[in-house]
């Protein structure tokens, strides 16, 4: 019996562990999705209106998620899982992709590939505000000393002062940690696939008119490259990266696998490279790897509940 029990003591702590192992690698999966926004965004808004492009593409994904949601038979929302919808939506539906595109018409997505490398700490920031998780000592110390390194990185390239598209970036930060944080708890409750969708629809709203009137005030003429830029954004990181990243949240928890995300700047320098074909400059690269050693570092470091 008595061996029954430790048995029984150790299951739980095993299926805790192998959950938040699943959500890493999920959540990672859904950061490599992601850190081809920027070079994609760069490309595209130097022929689209940003505004266009910034909603537009949640009008694509929106139709995708309409016809998911229809073939699943998904059930309405409760109204409370409305009103997290609505933030999750204003967050990384309308917010992030709005400054986001604003930025990249001013700065390489080398620039803000670094730049964005701040949230993590917002969402775990968020995470923990809002919803009761208590990280450690030594994650918030790994997390703030990356975090550190993004604003220095800033003010350097800036030549010690932040841009206005800096500004922009740090908009975006705020506004995707916030999605992030709320979409993350919710899909807990709903899945994943179902937030995202659930929040595009919601948005359709806002996103339908002012792209459509965008789309009229300044046309739709575009090379091949934007418009592959466009529908790599509305069906990638629009959609289904965040079937994987929402998923990756649920099961590891917020803040520990919002750590993941400081391996983005250094994914979308290689894509800022690969695709748009921008310098591979060694203070980016350092700057990068910093963080990277700042992930491993955060990892290992306990998240009490």
């Amino acid at each position: 019996m008595q061996g029954q029990g430790k048995t029984a003591g150790i299951a739980p702590v095993i299926g805790k562990k192998s959950n938040e192992t699943r959500g890493m690698w999920l959540g990672l999966a859904g950061v490599a999705i992601f850190s081809l926004t920027l070079p994609a965004t760069r490309i595209a808004v130097a022929e689209m209106d940003a505004i266009f492009f910034a909603l537009a593409r949640a009008v694509v994904a929106a139709a995708c998620a309409i016809a998911l949601l229809a073939y699943t038979r998904a059930p309405l929302p409760t109204a409370q899982q409305f009103r997290s919808l609505v933030i999750t939506a204003l967050g990384v539906v309308i917010g992030f992709p709005l400054f986001s595109s604003l930025a990249m018409q001013h700065v390489p997505a080398s620039h803000g590939a670094v730049v964005l490398g701040v949230l993590p700490l917002a969402t775990a920031l968020l995470g923990a505000l809002r919803f009761g998780e208590r990280p450690s000592a030594g994650f918030w110390l790994a997390a703030l000393v990356g975090s550190g390194m993004v604003v220095a990185f800033a003010l350097r390239q800036g030549g010690g002062s932040f841009h206005a598209a800096d500004l922009a970036l740090f908009a975006a930060v705020a506004a995707g940690a916030m999605g992030y944080a709320e979409g993350g708890r919710l899909s807990q409750s709903m899945g994943g696939p179902q937030v995202i969708c659930w929040a595009l629809v919601i948005s359709l709203p806002v996103t339908l008119p002012i792209s459509g009137a965008m789309a009229w005030q300044h046309g739709l003429s575009a090379g091949p490259a934007a418009w592959v830029a466009f529908g790599y954004v509305s069906l990638f990181s629009m959609f289904i990266g965040f079937f994987f990243w929402y998923r990756g949240l649920a099961l590891g928890g917020i803040a520990r696998v919002g750590q993941v995300q400081l391996l983005q700047p250094f994914l979308t320098l290689l894509g800022a490279a690969l695709v748009v074909g921008e310098p591979m400059d060694a203070s980016n690269l350092l700057f990068a790897l910093a963080v990277i050693a700042v992930v491993a570092v955060g990892r290992r470091m306990a998240v009490r509940r």
